[in-house]
């Protein structure tokens, strides 16, 4: 008897659950799943965004893209940019968390400060930036001040790629930054406590309590990077315009130019979903090194 009203309890809870979850799922089915779907179904064809009919050619543009040069400049380029995004936004995110941690004088006004780059317009950032890096702009100007003969930034290629790492993790500082400080505040200060009554300076509890507790939220911000480069376009477009020589043509720039101005969407379509894969399957393997959603205090 009680056996058989704890499975009708189960089930009317599951009833329950699915008729609160119907409508977010239908949004998600609707706006999430049938666009990947039907963008899948264009990666299998020969369509240049007009014609009515839609030649299936199989994986014919996945075969053209691996043995495609351009893609795996992309490649490099985008996985270069990537590194270096994901490594500066979790050390500077980290860094300005812990300042603005302190009992410091203002700390409000600070964090409005920081926060500024996330909220400016990406096109807005990228012109200033731009005008900063020009060869008679504001960066050589100060370089000139102590003797040093400033580069043409956007001209070189790998000057360029630094100089559009340096903006995305500005852009997002201040966004990690909030991210890493609610996490510090939300960490067990008796443990710290502890350590400090211990003779725990304040570099080991960094290195000992504070950055493995943190692996959740890294991993969270490492994550964040990762999509931010791999999606990467409208900073790219106004900085650099995926130049010089296809220096910066992350495969944002590469599948906008296949798609938008050469017309093939089909080919840019499976670079989109050759960026998916390669998302996915480096998010995998970051929460399976990382350990993610498991306890760092043994």
């Amino acid at each position: 008897m009680r056996g058989a009203r704890r499975e009708r309890y189960a089930r009317d809870e599951v009833l329950t659950a699915a008729l609160f979850l119907l409508p977010a799922l239908a949004v998600i089915g609707v706006f999430v799943v049938y666009p990947i779907v039907a963008a899948g179904q264009i990666s299998l064809t020969s369509w240049n965004g007009f014609d009515p009919v839609k030649e299936f050619i199989g994986f014919d543009n996945y075969v053209r893209l691996f043995n495609d040069p351009e893609f795996w400049n992309s490649l490099l380029v985008t996985c270069v940019y990537a590194v270096g995004v994901c490594v500066l936004s979790v050390a500077t995110g980290l860094a300005i968390a812990l300042l603005l941690d302190a009992p410091l004088r203002g700390r409000g006004f600070y964090r409005g400060i920081y926060f500024l780059p996330a909220v400016t317009s990406s096109v807005a950032a990228a012109i200033v930036w731009k005008y900063m890096l020009d060869p008679a702009g504001f960066v050589n100007g100060l370089l000139a001040l102590v003797g040093i003969d400033g580069p043409d930034w956007l001209q070189d290629r790998w000057l360029a790629l630094g100089a559009l790492t340096a903006l995305t993790v500005w852009k997002n500082l201040g966004f990690n930054a909030i991210l890493y400080l609610t996490a510090l505040q939300a960490l067990p200060q008796g443990v710290f406590e502890a350590a400090q009554l211990d003779g725990a300076g304040f570099w080991h509890r960094l290195r000992h309590l504070t950055i493995p507790l943190l692996a959740p939220m890294t991993f969270f911000v490492v994550v964040q990077a990762l999509i931010t480069s791999f999606q990467a376009f409208d900073l790219v477009y106004v900085l650099t315009g995926g130049g010089p020589q296809g220096g910066t043509e992350v495969l944002g720039m590469l599948m906008y130019r296949e798609a938008f101005r050469l017309g093939d969407f089909g080919y840019g379509t499976s670079i989109a979903f050759v960026t998916l894969a390669l998302v996915l399957g480096v998010s995998l393997v970051n929460w399976r090194v990382s350990g993610a959603g498991k306890s760092s205090l043994r």
